[in-house]
């Protein structure tokens, strides 16, 4: 199997780590990773925050966890569920060795004067940054490290902003927890290529 078909296979999504630091060196190469990822015309529109500090870590995912608590109350979720959810997001985060906020700018993306065109180009932008965090995963795991990609900013984009005093362009798409795995979870179902694949001939026959 070619080595990077071998990375992609193995690579699993990790939720406990050791405590085990992570090298300023091992960090850069996996942002260096993501650096080249393609992007709509090379704007390049992602931005990157990393936490490695516990306080720094716990207050964002305090943050997080106290706007989900609001959104759970909105969906009628008791509050015993609401806060036992709550609790385990913020362990969850608090403990990864490195949180890594992913941002979108559509800063140098183009400006289009009708609403359509700059929806496109949103569009554009947010297909592009995917493509910088799925190069920084599989760079962590070629370097030994787990990681796990959550959405869980996208639900709370002002509270993260604070927390973080972000630009006015950064907007919050992501988190990735990352450091050495303290799990080996088995690799999910994965569908057939038959079930996601279709070859188009053009033709009527």
């Amino acid at each position: 199997m070619p080595e990077i078909l071998h990375v992609i296979k193995t690579r699993r999504s990790i939720r406990k780590y050791s405590p085990r630091k992570v090298t300023k060196k091992t960090l850069n190469e996996i942002f260096e990773a993501a650096r080249w990822a393609p992007s709509a015309h090379n704007a390049q529109p992602w931005r990157f925050v990393v936490l490695t500090e516990s306080s720094a870590k716990m207050v964002l995912a305090d943050a997080m966890a106290k706007a989900w608590i609001k959104d759970l109350a909105k969906k009628d979720t008791s509050a015993e569920i609401a806060e036992k959810l709550a609790k385990r997001s913020i362990r969850r985060f608090a403990k990864a060795p490195i949180i890594v906020v992913a941002c979108l700018t559509l800063l140098d993306m183009p400006k289009p004067l009708d609403e359509e065109g700059r929806k496109i180009e949103r569009d554009l932008a947010i297909q592009s940054l995917g493509a910088a965090i799925q190069n920084m995963l599989l760079a962590a795991h070629s370097r030994g490290l787990g990681a796990c990609w959550f959405c869980a900013p996208i639900f709370c984009k002002d509270e993260v902003r604070e927390v973080l005093r972000l630009p006015a362009d950064f907007e919050p798409q992501a988190l990735i927890t990352m450091g050495y795995a303290a799990e080996k979870p088995e690799a999910p179902p994965r569908k057939l290529l038959r079930d996601i694949l279709r070859f188009y001939s053009g033709s009527k026959n």
